[in-house]
């Protein structure tokens, strides 16, 4: 038997040191990672930063499916390389010219030659495999996938997952770098210069505040000019001191009761929310995995993916910064229409009708596909590059090799500097506030009280139910008096309502930013809906604007 074609040594023919060395780093290794992912969660609990520990347990969740899928393939490889297909149907939708039809090594010569031979050479090992020939061959037939090849997708699974929940980390810490500058605005807003400046008594028109030079301009009045501008505008200052404090207000204004301009601390609540937004981009759901297969498909020989594929999220980040300067130019434009004059500082009115489909969230959907096929793509070419070199078939170009890099550094320096700072101001101006309004404790006293409630109205209920019961049997004839309407009338006007502990100060939750605070709410913050579980409709006084926290109502 040639050395070529030699079978690979069982575990009876290795030693038992070189066994036991093997599994030993693996543990280290592994045990390490372990520690550290841990140590990073009890930080994240000590913090007070509650949903970046959820995302931390969604990072361990992937690596848990990473996990099982590594079981599987190992499971299952032998299995799958024994499948048998014709030569003609596995030479169709191939990454790379099928090899027979390849001129001999002898005449091709040249690097191509040597890429292919590399290729051949890789396509002839059974690494995981449990055997050390191929069976197919002997039919005249090709395995549907070889042992080998289940390895080597074995192995890019790994990197993938690796480069995207790797991006998402980036993006996140230098959108957050980007956003330091927020703290400097927000305190701005409690001297005395600032509520000078914004005297409530002092009349400006409106193009002559710094808003409004920035955004009611000449090309503010056509859509396709606006588009343009705003395309553009993202690149050159994203996020102005002047639009950080117009929505400010104007979020405040919108959504919160009088006098809490001084006490809220509006760049606390972005970064709340942007840790919940966090939770969604760094997981990988079903549809996402469903993507990663279809995009398998571009790497097929002819296609040319490497011309149109990279392009795709670049387009999508460029439209979406677009459209969420647009956003705000539009709210600047519905002061103007209220009035030439506004009294003082200009305050923009929040909406779910300013966004694509009436759904703020649906951009969140399109920056998590960009940070995925951005990944995918490094990920597939620093895989590729390490497994077959930098100049195989994979990378039959240099353009090939220039635009999948220059375009996926130009993606992420784009979702991190530019997109995510204003994704994470625009979207707070929806028709609604996000449960991020409260802080960790109050967020987490408010569930409590809410499950304490539900509970107490259906002992109440049930014990309702009880007494109704015993009065029924007791009572002698309809000659008393006792009719089963006349039985309720006790319970006539009585509210199902749970107790409630008394209410000590309403003050106390004035500053909805303050991460110290007492373990219960002692009021319903004033504008916000709190449903107690038996009311089919919420109550709210009709002198004050009615607003929902999203996913807060507790129904």
């Amino acid at each position: 038997m040639a050395a070529g074609e030699e079978k690979e040594r069982t575990l009876e023919e290795t030693a038992t040191w070189a066994v036991a060395v093997v599994c030993f780093v693996l543990l280290a290794i592994s045990i390490f990672i372990e520690h550290i992912i841990h140590v990073i969660g009890k930080w994240f609990k000590k913090n007070n930063k509650i949903a970046l520990y959820e995302a931390l347990e969604k990072v361990k969740g992937e690596l848990m499916l990473m996990g099982f899928i590594s079981f599987m393939l190992t499971l299952l490889q032998s299995s799958i390389s024994t499948i048998c297909i014709s030569r003609e149907v596995a030479a169709t939708w191939r990454p790379c010219a099928s090899y027979k039809d390849d001129k001999p090594a002898k005449e091709a010569g040249g690097e191509d030659s040597n890429n292919s031979r590399k290729l051949l050479e890789y396509s002839q090992r059974r690494f995981l495999a449990s055997k050390g020939y191929d069976k197919c061959g002997e039919k005249d037939k090709v395995a549907f996938v070889s042992a080998y090849g289940i390895h080597q997708l074995h192995v890019f699974i790994f990197v993938l997952a690796a480069f995207h929940i790797l991006q998402c980390t980036i993006t996140l810490a230098l959108g957050r770098t980007k956003m330091r500058k927020w703290k400097k605005w927000e305190s701005e807003t409690k001297t005395p210069e600032y509520q000078f400046y914004n005297d409530p008594e002092r009349f400006r028109f409106t193009r002559d505040t710094t808003f409004g030079r920035r955004h009611l301009n000449i090309w503010s009045q056509s859509s396709i000019s606006l588009w343009i501008a705003s395309l553009f505008r993202q690149f050159f200052g994203s996020v102005s001191k002047a639009d950080y404090l117009t929505l400010r207000r104007g979020f405040i204004m919108a959504h919160l009761p009088p006098g809490s301009e001084e006490s809220f601390d509006f760049r606390k609540y972005i970064q709340r929310s942007l840790d919940e937004d966090f939770k969604v981009v760094v997981g990988i759901s079903p549809l996402i995995w469903f993507l990663a297969v279809l995009l398998l498909l571009t790497n097929t020989k002819g296609w040319d993916a490497y011309l149109w594929l990279p392009f795709i999220p670049l387009i999508i980040i460029l439209m979406v910064g677009a459209k969420l300067q647009m956003i705000i130019s539009k709210m600047g434009l519905r002061i103007q229409e209220r009035g030439a004059v506004v009294k003082g500082a200009p305050v923009v009115e929040p909406g779910d009708n300013l966004f694509w489909f009436n759904r703020p969230r649906f951009l969140l959907n399109l920056i998590h596909f960009v940070l995925f096929q951005n990944a995918f793509q490094l990920a597939f070419f620093a895989w590729s590059a390490f497994a077959f070199s930098l100049r195989s078939c994979f990378h039959e170009t240099t353009a090939d090799i220039v635009i999948k890099l220059t375009t996926g550094i130009l993606i992420q320096v784009l979702c991190s500097y530019v997109t995510l700072p204003l994704y994470a101001l625009v979207t707070q101006m929806g028709s609604s506030m996000k449960p991020t309004i409260f802080n960790n404790k109050v967020a987490t006293a408010l569930k409590n009280w809410h499950e304490s409630a539900k509970k107490n109205v259906k002992d109440s209920k049930h014990s309702k139910a009880n007494t109704s019961l015993s009065n029924s049997s007791t009572a002698a004839s309809p000659a008393l008096g006792l009719s089963p309407v006349h039985l309720l009338h006790k319970y006539h006007g009585r509210s199902d309502s749970a107790p409630t502990s008394p209410m000590p100060n309403a003050r106390q939750y004035d500053r909805w930013d303050v991460e110290e605070g007492p373990s219960f709410p002692t009021t319903q913050p004033h504008g916000i809906q709190m449903v107690p579980p038996h009311q089919d409709h919420p109550v709210h006084s009709p002198n004050k604007p009615h607003h929902v926290v999203d996913d807060l109502d507790f129904r």
